[in-house]
């Protein structure tokens, strides 16, 4: 993974989305207008956090955060998401 230029503001978490299922359990391949958007990816910038409250992810950390959290921004050719801490719901 290359150094992202990209220094989130505040509370704010920069997050790589894992990629989408695109099979099912029984083997079955999912098109890609039917597969959900990821609810998990991995932190790879992070702000300063608030004056009275600490960042308590990190970079490289695994996280699950909600299925319309963030706002999509491409950096470099990928995409990422933007999002405040507190719309992640816990670290993995």
């Amino acid at each position: 993974m290359s150094k992202i230029s990209l220094k989130p503001l505040g509370d704010r978490v920069l997050v790589q989305a894992s990629a989408a299922e695109t099979k099912t359990a029984g083997g079955i391949i999912i098109p890609d207008t039917a597969q959900e958007k990821p609810q998990k990816g991995k932190i790879v910038a992070v702000g300063n956090g608030k004056k009275d409250e600490p960042m308590t992810v990190k970079v490289g950390d695994s996280v699950l955060y909600g299925k319309y959290s963030g706002t999509e921004v491409s950096i470099e050719g990928k995409e990422y998401l933007i999002m405040r801490e507190s719309d992640i719901f816990a670290i993995l």
